[in-house]
């Protein structure tokens, strides 16, 4: 999993991210239910709404409402019909951005990550124009604490993962997209639930940042998408330097 660290540089935001619980478990809950209606209300016989689970528990989603989420899903019937939707770009500091969204109306969202782009320094692509450069993975992780590296990289590779990082916060583990659920499953017998199992883009080719002015709007412009109600997820290939992150942080 060989730069898949990047999401450490990125992600410092998480404390800032753990205040937002309430969009976090509205978008979550969303994700649930979508994935209960297109297939049967059951996580062992439906992959997608394991997964889904799966999230939510990564990010401590209380029981009650995930089987809420699940049950709206037999409730709804009639109701909004949300679609995935994918948009890409790039933002400030030709940094490639992927936006993955969940909508019951696409011009809605559309313009809304539209008009995010163009008024903080974006620029959207044709469908295509980013992907390129990303890989599908599963991603999971596991708290540094949870067992020693050695332990982790032999239980993730004997579950099926692909490859296994461990540094002084936490082990990473990458797999192919369709074993994450099999994988998960796995080292949640021995380890308990992952702080984090999901599908992501893996950037392949990274655009450095090397300057704080650029680095502040590429985090400001990303924290714009990332608060749209419809936006999942946000992906980019940004690399920003040691240096720069500090002075962004200077507390940590």
């Amino acid at each position: 999993m060989s730069g898949h660290s990047q999401f450490k540089n990125i992600m410092y935001r998480k404390g800032a991210q753990d205040a937002k619980k309430a969009r976090v478990f509205a978008k979550l809950a969303r994700d649930i239910t979508i994935a209960a209606k297109s297939g049967l209300p059951e996580p062992d016989k439906n992959p997608r709404l394991r997964l889904a689970i799966q999230a939510a528990r990564a990010e401590s989603m209380p029981k009650d409402n995930i089987e809420r989420a699940i049950a709206k899903a037999t409730q709804t019937a009639g109701g909004a019909d949300y679609v995935s939707t994918r948009y890409e770009g790039f933002g400030p500091g030709k940094v490639a951005i992927i936006v993955e969204a969940m909508t019951d109306n696409k011009n809605r969202t559309a313009g809304n990550i539209r008009t995010i782009f163009g008024k903080r320094g974006g620029v959207m692509g044709e469908s295509g124009s980013v992907t390129f450069n990303f890989e599908r993975i599963g991603y999971i992780q596991y708290p540094l604490a949870t067992a020693d590296a050695d332990k982790m990289f032999e239980a993730a590779l004997e579950a099926g993962a692909n490859d296994v990082v461990s540094d002084e916060d936490n082990h990473e583990i990458e797999t192919l997209p369709d074993d994450l659920g099999m994988v998960t499953e796995a080292l949640e017998k021995t380890f308990g639930t992952p702080s984090a199992s999901r599908l992501d883009w893996k950037p392949m080719v990274k655009t450095p940042v090397n300057d704080v002015e650029t680095a502040q709007k590429l985090l400001d412009f990303i924290d714009a998408l990332e608060e749209d109600d419809d936006v999942q997820q946000v992906y980019h290939n940004a690399d920003i330097a040691d240096e720069v992150m500090q002075k962004l942080n200077p507390e940590e």
